[in-house]
């Protein structure tokens, strides 16, 4: 029987929030049915420690943080979006499809280079509009 991965997360909270208690309970949720027990979550709150939040280049909250296994990937929302949340944490592959997301065939170029992966977004905006972003 192959070992399970760890995960290792970090949860960027600004305190009791809407957005960031919907985000924990939704993240223990997830946690709980699809990790059983093979996963350690720190919860920081970025307003008790906001080192901790400009050491990790947290810029909005929430934001979950997953450590380990490699790659290091970053969701920032309310974590509603629970297939989002899955992909993000390498749990759910979803095969790119033109029907899936809409896309048409075009002759695209992508000759300009790869472009700077975006932090994947699920859920609630995690900047502005509910006083839910620290100011660092």
């Amino acid at each position: 029987m192959p070992a399970r991965k760890t995960y290792i997360l970090k949860l960027y909270v600004a305190g009791n929030t809407p957005n960031s208690m919907r985000a924990l309970k939704t993240l223990r949720n997830i946690l709980e049915t699809e990790f059983r027990g093979v996963y350690a979550l720190k919860v920081i709150d970025v307003l008790k420690n906001p080192q901790l939040a400009e050491e990790d280049k947290i810029l909005a909250t929430p934001t979950l943080a997953k450590i380990l296994p490699p790659p290091v990937r970053r969701i920032i929302g309310d974590l509603s979006d629970r297939e989002r949340v899955l992909i993000g944490l390498d749990l759910l592959y979803e095969e790119l499809s033109d029907e899936t997301y809409g896309f048409e065939e075009e002759d695209n170029d992508l000759s300009d280079g790869p472009q700077d992966p975006e932090p994947i977004s699920s859920g609630g905006s995690g900047v502005g509009g509910g006083g839910d972003s620290p100011h660092l």
